[in-house]
């Protein structure tokens, strides 16, 4: 039985694409993955007291070491702020290329701790800084100095010591350019190095309370316990500046999300699925009601998704245990086809995450296939015909040519870098000025733009001719003839509409992060947690693959 990827227009809608979750695909699981066989090292802790000081951690294998330097920096309470500006942070970090000697260390000394401000070298690969969550950072500590572990019920509620922004690479702050490291084999997987270096934070927060701890009382203090330092995570502040890189990169989007269809194709192509597979599949979807049901957030939004979840997951959990055989032939594609009629695009999305869990075999050589050398797509086929291209864009965007952009409500945002946070932003065209210094992000309406202007432009132009003379829609023709080639590249819907939901397309980038629990904050920001449940590092070498269905305090 052939099984056809699912169509983009459906995939691509942003109700959809926000409802994706973790899977193997993830990045952070696939680092630890390809990192587990790595040697780990403790290589400098060099804290007071109070925990104030340096500390390096490192990954090597043959000659490889990636080296973690963390600054942990006494701050006042009034100076803490997540906001990606802020000049002071209790700890900051960067991934070093090799080993550190003592000069690197001074000289990262005094540039780290000022992050923005400060200027890094082509041997550091990414840049981030961290806060306390000072009510868990000082709990925890209170407890072990004592000689007990801390409260699980008030650490379940926040699932982390410590929580980042933004974590930087490729270049920014002087940090070493991408064609410096894209040939390395260990790291060509998207974002392997920023995974590293949350992962390895997470380890230094562990050891900075356990010494914080001891120091407040040598003779009673106690270590926290390795159960609960599994289950605790990073956290992460996530808002609006991560929201255009899925515009801005689309060969890469599409990359990340062919895998997930392909994945998905495969699986429901298996005709006869094996009984430890079908075991292993049905335990996850189980032991994953764990996170559901300790998923914590104010947001009502939220909240409604994640009881709609609940709900469908039941009934699929009583559709599989009354009257599912996994002994008939194609099962994973009579479940999908169920999910499609019996439940809501959250449970369908989540669902299809946990079919990729006993297939190794079906994932790890998609995994290969998530980066793309995005420059080979970038040149327009200028001396193709206007007709292809409009031909292309009713073939390909079908749904984005029948949004009217000339009602109010689907062009009533505009998307701008704010000039004091020096981040993007979403503005109400009609309320607040600005409008001018609009982002190119509005992709549907610029695509409707275009075909309105192929419309009534000669077929027999060619693509140059065509530009010469509407050269403000350049980035639009190259887009088309990008989604040509890359069906998954594109956001089939309105990125400036009064419907528009920002944190869709956080969720969507935050998913293929490996995030587990999302917590929005408003429509426009929100809270995360990454590696929560993950193996310590000591534990990489043989850990279960499936950790994080099971996380739980």
């Amino acid at each position: 039985m052939k099984v056809e990827l699912r169509d983009p227009n459906e995939i691509m809608k942003l109700s959809r694409l926000g409802s994706f979750h973790q899977s193997k695909l993830s990045f952070l699981r696939s680092f630890l993955n390809e990192f587990k066989e790595w040697e780990y090292k403790q290589d400098l802790f060099d804290l007071d007291e109070k925990g104030f000081g340096e500390a390096v951690y490192s990954f090597k294998k043959d000659k490889r070491v990636y080296s973690l330097v963390c600054f942990a920096n006494k701050i006042k309470d009034e100076e803490r702020s997540d906001r990606v500006i802020a000049t002071k942070w209790d700890a900051a970090f960067t991934l070093h290329d090799g080993i550190p000697i003592k000069k690197d260390i001074e000289r990262l000394k005094n540039e780290v701790p000022k992050q923005e401000v400060g200027r890094l070298s082509y041997k550091e690969l990414t840049l981030s800084r961290a806060n306390k969550s000072v009510r868990i950072y000082n709990h925890v500590i209170d407890s072990l100095s004592k000689g007990e572990q801390p409260d699980l019920n008030l650490l379940s509620k926040v699932g982390y010591l410590y929580r980042t922004t933004a974590v930087y690479g490729s270049g920014k702050f002087g940090l070493a350019d991408r064609f410096r490291i894209k040939n390395r084999e260990e790291i060509n997987g998207p974002f392997r190095l920023e995974m590293m270096l949350v992962y390895l934070v997470r380890q230094f927060t562990f050891d900075q309370v356990n010494h914080v701890a001891y120091h407040k009382n040598p003779k009673k203090s106690v270590k926290l316990d390795q159960n609960i330092c599994k289950n605790l995570g990073i956290g992460n502040s996530t808002g609006l500046g991560m929201a255009p890189f899925i515009v801005n990169h689309p060969t890469l989007l599409n990359n990340w999300i062919l895998s997930r269809e392909t994945a998905l194709k495969k699986i429901r192509e298996i005709k006869k699925v094996e009984k430890k597979d079908s075991e292993l599949f049905i335990k996850c979807v189980k032991k994953s009601l764990t996170n559901i049901t300790s998923w914590n957030t104010e947001s009502d939004y939220q909240q409604q998704k994640i009881s709609s979840l609940l709900n469908n997951i039941k009934k699929f959990l009583i559709y599989i245990n009354k009257s599912f055989d996994f002994q008939i032939e194609y099962p994973f594609n009579k479940i999908y086809v169920w999910l499609e009629k019996n439940t809501c695009e959250e449970c369908i999305e989540y669902i299809v995450s946990i079919m990729m869990e006993p297939y190794n075999e079906i994932i790890e050589p998609l995994v290969k296939k998530m980066s793309s050398d995005e420059e080979k797509y970038f040149n327009i086929p200028t001396n193709r015909k206007v007709e292809e291209l409009r031909n292309i864009i009713e073939k390909k965007y079908p749904n984005i040519l029948d949004i009217n952009f000339q009602k109010k409500e689907n062009n009533q945002n505009f998307w701008f870098i704010s000039k004091n946070k020096e981040e993007p932003r979403l503005a109400d065209r009609f309320e607040e000025h600005g409008s001018e210094l609009e982002q190119p992000l509005a992709i549907a309406r610029d695509i409707k733009k275009l075909h309105d202007k192929l419309l009534v432009s000669k077929n027999s132009l060619t693509i140059a001719e065509f530009l010469s003379a509407n050269s403000d829609l350049r980035h639009v023709v190259r887009r088309a003839f990008i989604v040509e080639k890359f069906p998954y590249s594109e956001i089939q819907d309105n990125t400036i509409g009064k419907n528009l939901m920002p944190i869709d397309m956080l969720r969507l980038k935050l998913s293929f992060f490996g995030a587990l629990k999302f917590d929005p904050r408003s429509d426009k920001w929100l809270r995360i947690c990454m590696f929560q449940g993950a193996p310590l590092p000591h534990e990489l070498k043989n850990y279960d693959e499936q950790w994080v269905y099971k996380n739980s305090f």
